[in-house]
């Protein structure tokens, strides 16, 4: 797949948009991505162009970015980036720039963050099944450990390479 995948430091634009859908939580929020170059003539950091992405996040991640983010956090995000364009009558050219989102956290180098693990909900255990055990001859029980004259079994429940043996030949 020939996704173009970036990482955006920036800062929250806008207060992310929430929405249960009947595909799952979705969210999405506007990123201000301000480049910034030190002015060697005045010796200062100067702000450069501001660019802006709408940012969407899905799932668990769009249920988090409604509990964590609000306008002006400093934030890291990494996406897909999708450009698009419309055609509108009587309008100009009118395009966007997306990023659905994989990541997205506070900036660390701006400020500090508490981090808390959220609580998901447990699904139903599934009693375990066995594993086969392919190693072992027709007619030989997996459980069996007295098939053999010694009674021998390897480590893991499984007959020795000389247990095998002795039971091809017999077959």
């Amino acid at each position: 797949m020939n996704d173009t995948t970036i990482c955006a430091v920036g800062n929250v634009a806008t207060q992310p948009m929430y929405r249960d859908l009947a595909t799952g939580p979705s969210a999405r929020f506007r990123l201000a991505v301000t480049a910034r170059y030190f002015d060697r003539e005045k010796s200062v950091w100067t702000d450069g162009h501001t660019s802006f992405f709408t940012v969407w996040a899905n799932r668990q991640l769009a249920t988090n970015v409604a509990a964590s983010l609000s306008v002006g956090d400093p934030v890291v995000v990494q996406g897909r980036l999708k450009v698009r364009a419309e055609v509108r009558e009587g309008q100009p050219n009118w395009s966007s720039a997306d990023i659905d989102a994989v990541a997205i956290g506070h900036d660390l180098a701006r400020g500090t963050s508490a981090f808390r693990r959220a609580n998901k909900q447990e699904p139903a255990a599934s009693p375990p099944r066995p594993e086969p055990n392919w190693e072992t001859p027709a007619g030989d029980s997996a459980d069996s450990t007295a098939d053999s004259a010694d009674g021998a079994v390897s480590a893991g429940g499984q007959h020795s390479d000389q247990q095998l043996a002795e039971s091809l030949a017999m077959t």
